[in-house]
């Protein structure tokens, strides 16, 4: 599903995070890893819809453009969640023809911001579970505005944009193996959201952005520990949910906001299960922080008595043995670039 349909042909997949930038060019039809990339970008810089600072995140694009060596001028470019709304609804069954013009037409209601302000894109998934005289469509939309402004400036530093995909939809493609049949859950902790999706037989059935990542439970350990953000990220990195460690200390400081986030995957899960009459998780793949933060995989597995596994990012890529250690250790925050990269249309 693309917000933005273009010709594929050779492309890279580029995803502007909120501290980083990654980018990863893969070979078709073979898989194989041509190139990766990664920068450090300022948070501010990156949230900003100030012109300046969006003239700064452009030209820090096309440094690690330039410094990937990548030719390639056709992009596939990740939204991030909190900027779109996705959404699994129900509509008539319907010819593909027919089932368009209704989509368009019921669109208002079925999207937060009004259709002539949005970008809209559907995808027929198959019958409805809860009646067979429907179908079930995955619905995405974003704002004119966003999009347009993304456009523009990459389109200003000589990018073509082939295609605009939501984060948590290219994760499905590089974290899941294609066609399973079980349900399963991804979680993908960002630094302000967590990407939840839930799958089942290869097609997102739920999907959502909690707002609570990484800088909530670094700003809970600052908080409840007293101390300064420095030593928060020390001790959290270091020791995560281990309740063993340092007497407990911050696993209780942190563990309350890691709740918040416990509560929204278990009304997920409730969601799912009721909808989906009969159906199990099967287990959950981590990416992103919650594959980092120790232990965290542990206290989900026990919470929900569910397997979790941490998520490879490479799993579908082909690449030398030799540097096996080297991309395993960034698995962890190229799931959104590595899964655009992996585009097939």
């Amino acid at each position: 599903m693309s917000i933005l349909k273009g010709n594929i042909g050779d492309f890279f997949g580029l995803d502007i995070g909120t501290s980083s930038i990654r980018l990863v060019k893969i070979a078709h039809p073979s898989n194989a890893l041509q190139t990766y990339a990664y920068m450090p970008i300022d948070v501010k810089i990156a949230m900003s819809d100030s012109r300046s600072d969006q003239q700064q995140l452009a030209q820090a694009v096309k440094a690690l453009v330039a410094k990937s060596g990548i030719k390639t001028k056709n992009v596939a470019v990740g939204l991030p969640s909190q900027r779109v709304f996705t959404a699994v609804v129900d509509i008539e069954r319907l010819s593909k023809e027919e089932l368009a013009k209704t989509i368009n037409l019921q669109a208002d209601s079925l999207i937060p911001t009004p259709i002539t302000e949005s970008k809209l894109d559907w995808e027929l998934i198959g019958s409805s579970p809860q009646d067979k005289t429907k179908v079930e469509i995955l619905l995405s939309s974003v704002s004119n505005n966003y999009v347009e402004t993304r456009l523009d400036l990459l389109e200003n530093i000589g990018l073509n944009v082939i295609a605009f995909e939501p984060d948590s939809l290219a994760i499905v493609r590089a974290l899941l193996e294609t066609g399973a049949g079980q349900a399963q859950m991804i979680l993908d902790m960002g630094n302000f959201a967590t990407d939840l999706v839930i799958v089942l037989n290869g097609s997102p059935r739920l999907v959502r952005s909690i707002p609570t990542g990484y800088d909530a439970i670094i700003k809970a350990a600052i908080q409840n520990l007293n101390i300064d953000e420095a030593q928060a990220r020390q001790f959290v990195s270091k020791f995560g949910l281990n309740a063993q460690k340092l007497e407990g200390q911050i696993f209780h400081a942190i563990s309350g906001t890691v709740d918040l986030l416990m509560s929204e995957v278990d009304k997920s899960i409730k969601f799912f299960t009721t909808r989906y009459q009969g159906t199990k998780i099967e287990r959950i793949v981590v990416a992103g922080s919650a594959s980092s933060l120790p232990d965290f995989p542990i206290y989900l597995a026990n919470k929900f008595n569910i397997n979790v596994e941490v998520g490879n990012a490479w799993r579908n890529v082909n690449y030398s043995q030799d540097r096996q250690n080297e991309l395993l250790a960034l698995s962890a925050q190229f799931s959104v670039a590595v899964g655009l990269a992996e585009r097939h249309e």
